[in-house]
């Protein structure tokens, strides 16, 4: 079978992609502006380097495919807030491109990455997929929109598109020297370099932390699975950034102390997965929150090591 990979040189993507290329025909599509070319090395893959806003491109791409996973976006609720309009057309066109380009090629399913920062701040710490979304972001708003697309395309073109609300994703791959990089690599970047680590507010924030892989199993259960729709996909364990650090600590066995800055704007306080609807279907992650901290900084370690 031939998967399509949007984002698939990602951190995400390219764990999916090499994932994918064990069994099946797997074409990647990614403008390589986050995602690197090395996070496919020894994979069997095509890549094709452009955006999910060249519609030429995905069509090109997508002949012949028979599941799409979509994972292209610009993943920054800080960069968006910086630039709104780029981060709405390449997380909602884009996806609307993607639709469109799965449809024309006979596509049936695809699966598409969204985020729990839709919730926003609702009252119930535990976030469930029949929540009213309150988006506090142009990120949030944005995937919010592409999830309507892809809800819209199984009513109106028998589709049988899933959407994938992920939580806080770690793991191997995750970069930690990008400008809107991830508290987890962080972290363990800080503590492997002796560097002193930042907390934005009070550290009393909580995140659902859900390791990579996963989240790529949810992926391709979701590409054969008989019920499309909307998912929550975490570990539904809350978990507060000053726990994490402490967890960091024990991991790598070195003690952080954090410079604590003002609390960003459009952060969510409170943020928990109830996964029960994801559960049903036969997904669990099987990764502790230890465990993967554990495997991400012997990554992290032997990078260093080796730059």
């Amino acid at each position: 079978m031939r998967a399509v990979v949007t984002g698939g040189a990602g951190f995400i993507g390219s764990h999916l992609s090499l994932s994918l290329a064990k069994e099946h025909e797997v074409i990647v599509i990614d403008d390589l502006s986050a995602g690197r070319m090395e996070n496919l090395s020894g994979a069997s893959v095509k890549l094709h380097i452009g955006s999910v806003l060249d519609p030429d491109l995905l069509s090109r791409a997508f002949a012949g495919a028979d599941m799409v996973f979509h994972l292209a976006a610009v993943a920054s609720v800080t960069q968006s807030i910086a630039d709104p309009v780029g981060t709405s057309w390449v997380n909602a066109m884009g996806t609307l491109n993607v639709l469109e380009a799965a449809r024309a090629a006979g596509a049936k399913r695809v699966i598409f990455s969204s985020s729990t920062a839709v919730y926003g701040n609702g009252i119930d710490q535990l976030k469930s997929e029949d929540m009213q979304p309150e988006p506090m972001s142009p990120y949030a708003v944005s995937k919010l929109a592409g999830e309507g697309y892809v809800l819209a395309y199984n009513r109106l073109y028998g589709m049988e598109n899933s959407a994938l609300r992920y939580f806080n994703v770690y793991g191997p791959g995750q970069d930690p020297s990008s400008e809107y990089a991830a508290v987890v690599p962080k972290f363990i970047t800080a503590a492997l370099r002796n560097r002193t680590p930042v907390i934005y507010g009070d550290g009393e924030q909580t995140r659902d932390f859900v390791y990579v892989e996963d989240v790529v199993a949810a992926n391709l259960l979701a590409a054969r699975w008989k019920a499309p729709g909307l998912y929550n996909v975490a570990s539904g364990i809350s978990t507060s950034i000053n726990e994490l650090l402490r967890i960091v600590e024990n991991v790598t066995g070195r003690a952080l102390s954090p410079l604590r800055q003002p609390a960003r704007p459009g952060d969510v306080r409170h943020s928990a997965a109830n996964i029960s609807k994801i559960l049903r279907m036969g997904w669990e992650p099987e990764v502790s929150l230890e465990r993967g901290l554990q495997k991400t900084a012997e990554q992290l370690a032997q990078d260093y090591t080796n730059s």
